[in-house]
């Protein structure tokens, strides 16, 4: 996994072996990152990082200057995206819980809410509705599934578009 964007960029990280991820491919990552470059400031953008994996979307956010929260459950990602982070010096702040425990009852505001869950997850679309529904998102903020070809998010509220790299789909709401 590497970093392709901001003060970190080229810099390669080794993912722990052994955890149970599906890291965002460098193709999918890069047609991301390139649509955001178009769109956001990145520097001190307050992002949420849903189903964290291995950091590599927090990793990438963070470098080029956001502000990241990442949420995942499994305590093995959240101790290497820790670990890596602090290694980095970058501004990720990771806590093990679940995502809609943790949407149902937050409410803090994000410029960015992006979610990578798994792609076999059939409860993706509830994702959308507890963003929306508890406010999450400030005016004008985003919120970004990333999802599988069979998973059909564009009749949601406040859908503007989806793209697809391969088999990684990101599906794009705005508040």
């Amino acid at each position: 996994m590497r970093i392709i964007g901001g003060v970190h960029r080229g810099k390669t990280i080794h993912v722990k072996k052994g955890l149970d991820v599906r890291p965002t491919t460098d193709f999918a990552k890069e047609g991301l990152f390139n649509i955001l470059n178009n769109k956001l400031d990145f520097e001190g953008l307050e992002v949420l990082d849903l189903f964290c994996g291995t950091g590599n979307i927090a990793f990438e956010f963070a470098s080029r200057g956001a502000n990241v929260t990442s949420i995942d459950k499994n305590v093995d990602c959240v101790r290497f995206v820790s670990s890596t982070s602090k290694d980095l010096k970058l501004n990720i702040n990771v806590s093990k819980g679940d995502v809609f425990k943790f949407l149902k009852t937050h409410s803090y505001k994000y410029d960015l809410i992006f979610a990578d869950p798994p792609f076999v997850l059939e409860n993706i679309p509830e994702i959308h509705q507890w963003v929306f529904q508890n406010n999450l998102l400030k005016e004008g903020g985003w919120l970004i599934i990333e999802h599988g070809p069979t998973t059909k998010l564009d009749t949601l509220p406040h859908f503007v578009e989806q793209r697809k790299y391969g088999n990684v789909n990101f599906s794009f709401f705005t508040a």
